[in-house]
């Protein structure tokens, strides 16, 4: 199954061709889990962690708040092939594009795999053993470059949840083992469709992967959290110059936080900031980790507060922190508020006493929504999850455990110290403040 379109969908347009063989290699492992934690998946190189973290994500939500598990960090290996596979198949149900349209799953091609192996086993007569798909699957990257690769491949479509389900987990084996996360990556973009894929990413010529250093892209992290491949992590759309920016469409189930929002080089909206469950995608320059807490409180329902921020910094899509006067009546009519002309006028002289022309974010809130109480507790216990080994205490990964604590106001009696996890956790909690059960701070990187 060669499908140019995918390839370019995922690789970029290649002037040769070709597609640099550094690149695949370092996509073509499998979902492998760490010998030192149960349910952690390990990274073998800088790249698929946009795959890996976010399935890492989902099988965290699934065990913590979809299992009977007392110990979430310990299973069986019949327990975890349940989970896994349950994980697998939900990713697909967030990307479908509707209840009608099938679900594709891309798994070995039947028949290839024999004569492809007998050609190889010459060379290496101790991988003559196992399923055609483990002969495969245990072929080395450069034994197996990316153009054979795509002409060893197939698609399968099915019509339910159901039948999917089932053939995920028959493909156990294929998931865990090499080029697993490249299939299942496959399987994603088939099941959402490449061409609906291209209608959301905003520049078409923009591959999944960027082709010189194989990260993946925003449009790939956000297919996997919402469903959707835009490129923006704000609420909503946006107008441009004229042009329709799109971003995030609804609350997603996991989310996503960034260090480029410190570096105020972005601003991620609340849809992905308050997910429904306390899982968070944390982004660095480079690589993508997890940040996680068992307590559902840190994503209690939008209160009436948070919901007019998230509205009236939808009208300050520069984030100010303020709005022409010319925008109150749009702001008070979105948000269900009196909204006539005269009332309007009036509002704008109490908040705007000095005639500046201007609405502060800040004094709007606390004229029509008086802060409330917050829900969270004094503190709470949080966990950190990098996948590669180089970036974890005695290159074992494992999760790092915490304590957090979230000030209402900045108190510089309690400041703990000044790391890239605290500054990229602070732009959901300002006043968050970390401190952790390891010797040092867990690395973004």
């Amino acid at each position: 199954m060669y499908n140019v379109e995918l390839a370019e969908l995922v690789w970029g347009r290649r002037p040769s061709g070709s597609l640099s063989d550094s690149v695949f290699r370092r996509w073509t492992q499998g979902f492998v889990l760490s010998q030192s934690e149960a349910t952690a998946l390990e990274q073998f190189e800088g790249g698929p962690c946009a795959m890996i973290a976010p399935v890492q994500a989902y099988l965290l939500k699934n065990f913590l708040f979809h299992s009977e598990k007392q110990n979430w960090r310990s299973c069986t290996e019949e327990e975890l092939k349940h989970l896994f596979c349950l994980t697998l198949s939900e990713i697909l149900e967030t990307v479908r594009i509707n209840n009608s349209s099938p679900f594709c799953l891309v798994i070995w091609a039947r028949g290839k795999a024999s004569e492809e192996h007998a050609s190889i086993s010459e060379n290496h007569p101790e991988s003559s053993q196992g399923t055609e798909e483990e002969q495969l699957s245990a072929l080395a990257a450069d034994e197996l470059g990316s153009e054979r690769f795509h002409t060893l491949i197939q698609k399968r479509t099915f019509a339910n949840g159901a039948e999917l389900k089932e053939a995920v987990l028959n493909q156990y084996s294929t998931w865990r083992n090499r080029f697993g996360v490249l299939l299942f990556l496959y399987s994603v973009i088939l099941t959402k469709g490449i061409a609906n894929i291209r209608n959301e990413i905003e520049d078409a010529a923009e591959p999944l992967i960027d082709p010189v250093y194989g990260h993946g892209s925003q449009s790939l992290i956000n297919l996997l959290l919402t469903g959707y491949a835009v490129l923006n992590v704000w609420d909503g759309d946006r107008e441009c110059s004229g042009m329709k920016l799109h971003g995030v469409r609804n609350q997603a189930a996991i989310g996503f936080l960034t260090l480029m929002e410190s570096l105020r080089y972005c601003k991620v909206g609340t849809y992905l900031k308050s997910p429904k469950f306390p899982i968070w995608i944390l982004g660095s320059e480079t690589h993508l980790t997890v940040f996680f807490a068992k307590e559902m409180s840190l994503v209690a329902p939008e209160t009436p507060w948070e919901q007019a921020r998230r509205v009236f910094q939808t009208y300050d899509p520069e984030d100010n922190g303020f709005i022409p006067d010319t925008l109150l009546e749009d702001v008070m009519r979105a948000l269900d508020l009196v909204s006539e002309p005269e009332y309007v006028n009036i509002m704008k002289n109490k908040l705007d006493p000095e005639g500046l022309g201007i609405i502060l974010l800040g004094t709007f809130l606390q004229e029509f929504f008086p802060e409330q109480e917050s829900t969270i507790p004094e503190s709470f216990t949080v966990y950190h999850y990098n996948g590669l080994k180089q970036s974890n205490h005695n290159e074992k990964v494992m999760y790092v455990e915490g304590t957090a604590v979230v000030m209402g106001f900045e108190d510089p009696m309690v400041r703990t110290d000044d790391t890239p996890i605290k500054r990229c956790l602070q732009t959901k909690w300002p006043y968050i403040e970390l401190m952790w059960n390891t010797d040092r701070s867990p690395s973004l990187n």
